[in-house]
């Protein structure tokens, strides 16, 4: 073999190495970037069952995006939201989905429990009264000497004196029936009582279980005639302390998960079918889009983004359980919130 036959294979040799080095480096910097590696596990419950409103959670959960902010999260049910106060700031959990005035209650009381809530979600209030067309209430003071059922610590009874002193209804002309939760719906329609109180979407939606027609329900929203916010996202303190960074990953991934909901509801409820395969996908759809009623709230949601609302509604809804509940102390707003952990308001719009 010639001396040029010789140069000319190294040659074709070495293009051939520099090609498969540039190649595999090319290959190297073009593969999409994986999620960072979960660093961090967050122990999360929310304020009931797997229904529509609590959605949003597990599509952040199933979709990846709390994976995408290095978070292992887990996700439990809960037992109710006042329950949720208490078991976050005993350290059971370290963050969960509670109700604002059940927090403010808990902090009058318990001035140094580790609980503080850093989003809220619900910028408007499920609680309410429900009644009936035929039971002839068309308005609030209509309810006067009528019977009204609840369980007994059924949070829109527990707030309805707030309620009836703005719209000038005489408690002591109220009756209240006191049943267990599964019962409050079958009740109203057998006329063992003329209304009920909670939350609105769940009463409407257990009513059409009861092939009662949306035409004939009648409801009357606390947030209509008082400054009431709902539930959001708390957070144990001392753990906030500790991991500030990670409450932050959460609610950034959580903002994107609810994002993702309300583009995608049907899809969101499928993913929610993954945690209980039983619940019916089109009663949990309307659910779901009835809550986003109170979460995407137009003149509010578009102007400061998911998670927050001006100090000044916090300030009035404590003032309104102060005096509903006849609390002896009444929390700052530093007790009760801290929106500082939020996104920037551009990744929080819709």
């Amino acid at each position: 073999m010639s001396t040029r036959s010789l140069a000319g294979m190294k040659l074709l040799a070495l293009g051939l190495i520099v090609g498969i080095i540039v190649g595999f480096a090319l290959g190297w910097y073009s593969k999409p970037i994986p999620p960072p590696t979960t660093t961090f596990h967050i122990k999360f419950t929310l304020d009931w069952a797997y229904q529509g409103p609590q959605a949003p959670f597990l599509v952040s959960l199933y979709k990846g995006f709390f994976a995408e902010e290095g978070l292992s999260v887990t996700i439990d049910r809960g037992y109710g939201s006042a329950k949720v106060i208490s078991d976050v700031a005993s350290g059971l959990f370290d963050m969960g989905f509670g109700d604002i005035n059940s927090l403010i209650e808990f902090k009058s009381k318990n001035p140094e429990a580790k609980v503080k809530m850093v989003a809220l979600v619900h910028v408007g209030s499920p609680l309410s009264v429900v009644t009936l067309k035929d039971r002839g209430i068309t308005t609030p003071k209509d309810l006067e000497g009528r019977k009204l059922g609840a369980p007994a610590g059924d949070a829109a009874r527990r707030i309805f004196p707030a309620f009836a002193n703005v719209v000038g209804i005489n408690q002591e002309r109220i009756t209240w029936v006191t049943m267990d939760v599964a019962l409050r719906e079958p009740m109203l329609v057998r006329g063992d009582v003329d209304a009920i109180t909670g939350f609105y979407y769940t009463c409407v939606l257990n009513l059409l279980s009861l092939n009662v027609s949306e035409t004939d329900i009648v409801v009357f929203r606390y947030d209509s005639y008082l400054p009431l916010v709902g539930n959001g996202i708390v957070v144990n303190e001392d753990f906030l302390k500790k991991n500030p960074e990670a409450v932050r990953k959460f609610l950034r991934a959580f903002i994107k998960g609810l994002k993702y909901s309300i583009q995608n509801p049907d899809e969101a409820i499928a993913i929610l079918t993954q945690r209980d395969p039983t619940l019916n996908k089109d009663v949990e759809k309307k659910r779901l889009l009835m809550a986003l009623e109170i979460i995407n709230v137009k003149g509010v949601t578009d102007k400061y983004g998911f998670g927050y609302v001006d100090p000044s509604v916090i300030e009035r809804n404590i003032d309104v359980i102060v005096s509903a509940f006849g609390l002896s102390r009444r929390p700052s707003i530093n007790e009760i919130v801290d929106f500082t952990y939020l996104p920037p308001l551009e990744q929080r719009l819709p």
